[in-house]
């Protein structure tokens, strides 16, 4: 990554560019005439008091129907349901099979194999960046 900061760098280097006075000057008075927007808050009208009373009704009202359907739902003194005996709960038992790991080859070697072939990788993907750029 190094190479290609570098050759952005040599690239941004070379550019050569030239403004003219007018588009200089239009640059300016455009950064000049910005000015921020003033956040104006919704003015809150204040809700008078028959308007609280009649929200305050209606919630009333409505949490007396929501009980009436409820009761009228339940079942009647007469039918009421009876649980059977709940089952003991039963827990199953695991027979654990212990075996010994083995391994085809030492860990040390297969530590080295898998760094060798990061190593590769990592070569790989340099030579296709050098032939991008």
């Amino acid at each position: 990554m190094d190479k290609l900061a570098k050759q952005l760098r040599n690239d941004a280097h070379r550019i050569e560019c030239s403004v003219s006075e007018e588009l200089d000057d239009r640059i300016r008075a455009s950064l000049e005439g910005i000015q921020p927007e003033s956040v104006q808050r919704p003015r809150r009208e204040s809700k008078s008091f028959s308007f609280w009373w009649a929200s305050s009704l209606t919630g009333v009202a409505a949490a007396i129907a929501v009980i009436a359907f409820i009761n009228l739902q339940a079942p009647g003194p007469g039918s009421v349901a009876t649980e059977s005996n709940p089952q003991p709960l039963v827990i199953p038992t695991v027979q654990w099979r212990t075996e010994t790991a083995v391994f085809t080859s030492p860990l040390e070697q297969e530590l080295e194999d898998l760094q060798a072939d990061l190593k590769k990788a990592e070569e790989a993907v340099k030579q296709d960046i050098d032939r991008l750029f």
